[in-house]
Parts: C-alpha cells; structure tokens; sequence
C-alpha cells in the first residue's frame, strides 16, 4: 500500500509528498479553471499518468522477453469537458526510436501490456481513449 501526503498551499496550490520516497510534486489550477497554469494540474496528473503506467508496463513486457523500448515517448492529450467539468478524453501517441525493428509479436505484446496497464483499467468507460502506435523502422 502506498501513502501520499497532499497539503494545500493556498492560490489555488498543492503539495504532495509520496511518504516512502520523500519526492514532492506540486499542481496549480488550469488557466482556464481560475489558475495560474504554473504546474500540473491535477487533471494533466490523471492524464498523464495513463502514459506513465503504459510505458512502465510495456517497459516490464519488453523486459521479460528480452528486448527494449528505451527512448519511447507518449504525447498525450487531455480533452475537457464542461457540465459537469471533467476529462471527456484522452489522445495518446505512442512513439517508438528508430531502427528498433520490432517484430510482429513484440508489437503485439507492446500494445497488449499499453491497453492492460492498472490506470487504463481504472479509467471510466465513459472517458473516450484513443492510443496510437507509432513504430519508425
């Protein structure tokens, strides 16, 4: 189990703290949400952390059947909806180095290991995901 220790700095900011690791981040409310857009917010976290738990679980496949995917990136897009406000979707490019020339099944075990990470399992079905796998040969 993991703690984290979130503490409201006033403006419209917050401070967490992961207690295990003492490692801090902070958020700032959106530009368009009364803030200041100084930091993540704490919708970019939720977003961003889909790419994070992607590239961690497709880095554990790739691992365990003995290749690399060092040097992939996720850009992700957060889309907003009003009324009530919440993340209406989430558009993410995956991208791969070049050269890496994967064959079909680590393609197939990368993308199963993205779409099967805990935070895309999390996420409500009616949050639209759209995921695309860029591989530069």
């Amino acid at each position: 189990m993991t703690k984290m220790r979130t503490i409201y700095l006033g403006n419209l900011h917050n401070e967490v703290e992961h207690l295990q690791s003492g490692t801090k981040i902070t958020t700032d409310a959106p530009l368009d949400n009364h803030g200041l857009g100084k930091s993540f917010s704490p919708t970019d976290l939720f977003a961003s952390s889909l790419s994070c738990c992607m590239l961690t679980i497709m880095g554990i496949s790739a691992e365990s059947y003995g290749f690399d995917i060092k040097g992939t990136t996720v850009e992700t897009e957060k889309i907003m909806a009003e009324k009530p406000r919440r993340v209406s979707e989430l558009k993410l490019d995956i991208t791969f180095p070049k050269g890496r020339n994967y064959t079909a099944q680590q393609k197939r075990l990368i993308e199963s290991a993205a779409n099967t990470c805990p935070v895309r399992r999390s996420i409500s079905p009616a949050i639209k995901v759209t995921v695309n796998f860029n591989y530069q040969e």
